[in-house]
């Protein structure tokens, strides 16, 4: 297969003065089939080109699997609902939920749901699975796989967790938190990709990529 170089030539979001050159197939289109502005984030953090389609899959189903084996496969669904609208195209599809003591923690709607969600996780540790899915539009070939993250939480008090859902921001976000905005103080540490928590599993992202022809390095 031939290839060709594409360059970024808008600027970096990093504070460094970084300039990107990816290795792209020949003509190919990435497209990511995630409305999520965080991973929209991830993606140009490390150069890629991209456009964006959301999937419309249901996010609730597989509910007899494993929690890795049901983050795969829901990313796969995702990515074959949205590469039947590209030709020659790489779809990224991902799906992230947090497992308490065996429980998969959805999005809470409520405040009230959000508070019971953060006291279940104070003092304890938990993990995110991100799933994601890889499909090339050409041949049908699809990579998927799933990363775990072990999060650790801090005694949170009544009057911090009032606050911080309070702030709205647990609202419609795996867990009742964002690792990557004012919930970033109720985590003592983790063990894993930080990215992974956020929604996308950057390192594990760029080396499955290599097997479609796209390197970031």
């Amino acid at each position: 297969m031939q290839h060709d170089r594409k360059c970024r030539t808008d600027p970096p979001v990093s504070l460094f003065a970084l300039s990107y050159c990816l290795l792209y197939p020949d003509g190919m289109e990435i497209v990511l089939a995630s409305a999520s502005p965080r991973r929209q984030e991830l993606l140009r953090r490390i150069g890629l080109r991209f456009t964006v389609d959301p999937s419309d899959c249901r996010e609730d189903g597989h509910l007899d699997l494993g929690p890795c084996e049901r983050a795969r496969q829901v990313s796969l669904e995702k990515a074959r609902a949205v590469a039947a609208s590209h030709s020659n195209a790489l779809v990224i599809a991902a799906d992230t939920f947090i497992v308490s003591e065996g429980q998969v923690l959805g999005k809470p709607h409520t405040p009230d749901e959000a508070r019971r969600m953060l006291k279940s996780l104070s003092g304890c540790s938990h993990t995110a699975i991100t799933g994601f899915t890889i499909l090339d539009t050409t041949d049908g070939k699809a990579l998927s796989q799933a990363v775990e993250t072990r999060i650790y939480v801090r005694e949170l008090s009544e009057r911090e967790i009032d606050s911080y859902v309070s702030s709205g921001e647990p609202l419609d976000k795996a867990g009742a938190y964002a690792i990557q905005g004012l919930g970033s103080v109720l985590i003592d540490r983790i063990e894993g990709d930080y990215n992974n928590v956020v929604g996308l599993p950057l390192s594990a992202l760029a080396e499955a990529l290599k097997s479609f022809g796209v390197n970031i390095l």
